[in-house]
């Protein structure tokens, strides 16, 4: 992501909106983000009233539509406004995306506390290159993993749409009934473009047939590879988080944000919740305190270090995030080159652009997404500008070939 521009300041006295729902794990990533370096902010839309919140629904809709300048970070041909979160400040300051934000926050000066330069280490390249990339992959393969968790695994049990609708509330009003109905049924139906494709059984008759994970006709089911996936991930992250306060040590970064956000977002999926705490216990104990805000463990002057003890988290993205992104990043530039121009949701929804790859020994069938190119060749481009001590010292703990892109 280019960083050209001067990032916005932060005055410590003025309040910031942080505009998302608690229900998208990259808005619970802003929200830690922003606690941890001590941002005054509030929730919108929950935290109404309702002509504030539909003065900043506006200002969502012109910045999207490019009435409005963004502030931060320069957006690229490749990358696409989310529905879901952006931070907009008192001096009309428009910012979004959760890895911009974390990076945004790391700027030394911007900030009124001086500890979030620690978010992304700048005295260690190796360790600032592993921290962006635990980053990376968990926005870009945890939200398959956790979206799949909520409305697969506690299908029966979530009450999602319902706690939208009250978050919503101040925008819709007396309509808010009708987003606790439809936007499950939303959700259920995006399934397969976020990577979840049920097999052919009828494991979820007992649901309204809007609930039921789908099929896609012509995608492989996708179910155990997801499970295995999430499953390894707690694996990686369990002994880790067992013994040190945050990922690489004694710091909270960008890394720890985002395996937060993601995570986070089952808390309120009984079931899904219930398989993290018992798989991973300590990792979800580390979730609950920094739900609360609890960033006590966090030592300014603190050790942050790449070493052994989170090689597994690393050779878990070496193995299932890497591949996605070479072979994503394949398909885009054959159907580039072939002429194809719609990419993202907007293809998959049309059945355009998509290509057959293989993730731990699974088939899958996806579409070729242009954010997750522009994520990919900024990881490359950051693997380039290392030294090769650095790039020595990442070797040691995880495969590194493909970072060249």
């Amino acid at each position: 992501m280019a960083r050209e521009r001067v990032p916005p300041r932060i005055d410590g006295d003025r309040e910031w909106v942080l505009w998302g729902s608690a229900l998208s794990p990259f808005a619970l990533e802003v929200e830690a983000l922003l606690r941890f370096a001590r941002v005054p902010f509030r929730w919108l839309p929950a935290g109404g009233p309702w002509r504030t919140a539909h003065r900043h629904e506006l200002r969502r809709r012109r910045l999207v539509a490019g009435r409005l300048p963004l502030a931060w970070p320069q957006k690229t041909a490749l990358d696409e406004f989310p529905q879901v979160p952006f931070v907009f400040g008192p001096a009309g300051e428009n910012l979004y995306d959760s890895s911009a934000i974390g990076a945004w926050l790391a700027t030394p000066g911007v900030a009124p506390d001086a500890r979030s330069a620690s978010l992304l280490p700048d005295t260690d390249p190796a360790l600032a290159f592993a921290v962006r990339l635990v980053d990376e992959a968990l926005d870009e393969v945890g939200l398959y993993l956790v979206h799949h968790n909520r409305w697969v695994l506690s299908a029966r049990d979530n009450d999602a749409g319902v706690r939208l609708a009250r978050e919503m509330r101040p925008l819709v009003g007396p309509l808010s009934p009708l987003v606790a109905r439809f936007c499950p049924a939303r959700q259920v139906r995006r399934l397969p473009y976020l990577f979840s494709v049920a097999p052919p059984i009828a494991a979820w008759s007992d649901l309204p047939s809007r609930l039921r994970p789908p099929e896609r006709r012509g995608f492989p089911p996708t179910h155990a590879l997801l499970d295995q996936a999430f499953d390894e991930l707690l694996v990686a992250v369990e002994p880790v988080l067992a013994g040190r306060p945050y990922l690489f040590g004694e710091r909270f970064t960008v890394g720890d944000a985002s395996l937060y956000g993601q995570l986070a977002m089952n808390v309120a999926d009984p079931s899904a919740w219930a398989l993290i705490r018992r798989r991973a216990p300590a990792t979800a104990r580390w979730v609950e305190r920094l739900a609360t805000g609890d960033f006590g463990a966090h030592r300014p002057g603190g050790a942050s270090t790449l070493d052994a003890t989170t090689a597994p988290l690393l050779q878990w993205i070496a193995r299932v995030f890497v591949p996605l992104m070479q072979q994503n990043h394949a398909a885009w530039t054959d159907h580039r080159d072939r002429g194809e121009t719609v990419f993202n949701e907007r293809a998959f929804d049309a059945g355009r652009a998509c290509y057959d790859g293989e993730l731990l020994g699974h088939p899958f069938r996806s579409v070729a997404k242009t954010f997750q190119v522009r994520v990919w060749q900024d990881l490359g481009r950051a693997w380039h500008g290392l030294s090769p001590g650095d790039r020595t010292r990442l070797a040691a703990l995880m495969p590194v070939v493909g970072f060249a892109g």
